[in-house]
């Protein structure tokens, strides 16, 4: 920490840090809580960030902080003292850090700034405003404030009112003891392994550790958000691992509770796939619908006027909540349900939840749409478009196609190509070479359904039917195969598969877009991965060659995947985010 006389001064003692380094300007007539400070100065998320009397630039921001400074230098004199009252009306621009922050602003350098709250941040002129300054100070504990903004503001009523009101202090405990988020996380994915392989004993026994570990790991899973919220620990490594764990966690468990039930005589694989499919398939419809009205322009609908109205109403909103059957009132139900009966129950309830928590929310995003005039940007489209992860084949159709035209064309197309690629696989015999004709009409439906800039009402369903009409798809020819072992092989695909497209998500949730094109060409698209299963299914017809191919082709996928997803989260373009949460 340095100390500059006046604004010259304070250019040099910059321009002498070296580059790499992140740097800060502080007033020294600053008042305020440290934990405002922490907030506008150390969060890693933003290239320059200020709070009244602060400002902080990472290194990526210098240059533009350093041409800022020099205006700003020339503006007030180098030997100026660091409060100019005639610059600006606004209190937090007198200072030096404002006027640079307005200056940054100008250049086109995005500038943070955190909301404070209660949390007092000044730079008082007089002794008068001083005294005020610091009595408010004194009147906020700041880690009470600190304590209460590591909790994500929306969340489910399990996760609010029987967890968070002491994970919040096992957070605190972790950062006063120098613990990372992404250990917290990784302590989590053990423990809820830990909590599958129980599962996967087929005992009583284990049942019941396995669902006191499941909850175990997802108190963790809730610590390590709000440790990161705490510290602001955000990181490249911590939005991968966050985002990928909580999918790893769950069809891990599901996989150990379907092992621990083929030991006990009852073969649940096919409702373990159908759970995992279901809660993908719920997943993409809000990540679709939320990149496709992410920046679109609308007039409000009647559907959202009332679902604001409700949100007036304080039991409404934890109804709601509890309805879409979140993450928290999920694992708990698997949790409760896994320790007092059968895997079969705890499947049983899984789908009905889920089904009805889909039923429900796309019920609501197909009302929303369908009741205002959206007009949806071409980042928006292109969103859509790498979510429906088309391949060299619907690519090709799409390249060869005039586009059909209407409104509702593209989902219509593609509900048609799902219902006739699932029907194939459902009621054509099964390895007859028909369904492989199926899958050459899904493929034709699927590129006509891209082949226009998916901006229109519905277009957000396009990405959702793909996902439904490749996992279904695949889930239905194992089960049909009667192989063995050829539905736990399909699991592992399914997996694998599924890891593409949340990583796909997370990419462009972060701002830097979908997985290159090399890597959609090489596992195939959706449309060459189904027609693919289905040639496998007709060509090695009630063999184990069919297993083994599946198996294969697992394997394949997830080396592909996982190498160029863990080469891209550790790579300086990786954003530094860190993922609040799901919405289902």
């Amino acid at each position: 920490m340095l100390t500059a006389v006046d604004a010259g001064d304070a250019t040099a003692l910059l321009a002498a840090v070296p580059a790499g380094r992140r740097v800060a300007l502080v007033d020294p007539r600053f008042v305020g809580h440290v934990h405002a400070l922490r907030l506008g100065l150390t969060d890693p998320r933003f290239p320059a960030a200020t709070v009244p009397g602060a400002l902080t630039a990472r290194p990526e921001a210098r240059g533009a902080l350093l041409r800022a400074l020099h205006r700003t230098t020339a503006a007030v004199g180098a030997g100026a003292p660091v409060v100019d009252p005639d610059a600006d009306p606004a209190p937090e621009d007198r200072t030096v850090p404002g006027r640079i922050a307005v200056a940054l602003e100008a250049e086109g350098t995005a500038v943070q700034r955190p909301a404070l709250g209660s949390l007092v941040a000044a730079v008082p002129t007089d002794p008068g405003q001083e005294s005020a300054a610091a009595a408010a100070v004194a009147s906020v504990d700041d880690e009470a404030v600190r304590l209460r903004s590591a909790v994500k503001a929306h969340d489910g009523f399990f996760t609010t009112f029987a967890i968070s009101p002491y994970s919040r202090y096992i957070a605190r405990w972790c950062a006063r003891r120098n613990l990372t988020p992404n250990q917290v996380t990784t302590a989590s994915l053990i423990t809820a392994l830990i909590a599958a392989g129980c599962a996967a004993t087929g005992t009583r026994g284990g049942y019941v550790a396995a669902g006191i570990l499941l909850l175990v790991s997802f108190v963790l899973d809730c610590t390590d958000g709000q440790l990161a919220r705490y510290s602001l620990q955000y990181s490249t490594m911590g939005a991968w691992l966050d985002a990928t764990f909580d999918r790893a966690k769950e069809y891990a468990y599901y996989a150990g509770l379907a092992i621990g039930a083929v030991r006990g005589g009852d073969d649940v694989w096919v409702l373990a796939l159908g759970a995992m499919v279901l809660q993908a398939c719920r997943h993409v419809v809000d990540f679709s619908f939320n990149e496709a009205n992410h920046d679109a322009v609308a007039n409000t609908s009647p559907t959202a006027a009332l679902s604001d109205k409700l949100d007036s109403v304080g039991w409404t909103v934890w109804a709601r909540r509890m309805i879409v059957l979140p993450i928290g009132e999920r694992w708990a139900m698997i949790a409760v349900l896994t320790a007092l009966t059968t895997p079969r129950i705890v499947f049983y309830a899984l789908l009905v939840g889920c089904s009805l928590a889909a039923c429900y929310t796309t019920a609501g995003r197909l009302l929303r749409s369908l009741t205002r005039r959206a007009s949806r940007t071409d980042r928006a489209a292109q969103a859509l478009a790498d979510l429906a992860d088309s391949g060299p084949l619907a690519q090709a159709v799409a390249a060869i196609a005039p586009g059909l035209r209407g409104a509702f064309t593209a989902p219509v197309v593609a509900l048609l190509g799902t219902l006739v690629m699932i029907g194939g696989a459902l009621f054509l015999p099964y390895g007859s070479w028909l369904t492989v004709a199926a899958a050459a009409v899904y493929v034709v439906l699927s590129g006509l359904s891209v082949a226009r800039p998916l901006k229109g009402a519905l277009d957000w369903l396009v990405p959702p039917l793909f996902r439904a009409a490749e996992y279904v798809t695949i889930l239905v020819l194992a089960a049909r195969s009667d192989v063995p072992h050829a539905v736990p092989a399909a699991f592992g695909l399914v997996s694998a598969v599924a890891y593409h497209h949340y990583d796909t998500v997370y990419r462009i949730r972060g701002g830097t877009g979908a997985p290159p094109q090399w890597l959609v060409r090489t596992i195939g698209g959706h449309e060459g991965r189904t027609a693919l299963v289905a040639v496998l299914a007709a060509v090695l017809t009630h063999t184990s060659g069919f297993t083994t191919a599946l198996t294969a082709l697992a394997v394949a996928v997830a080396l592909v995947v996982l190498v160029e997803s863990i080469r891209f989260w550790v790579s300086s373009s990786a954003p530094a985010v860190h993922d609040e949460g799901e919405l289902a």
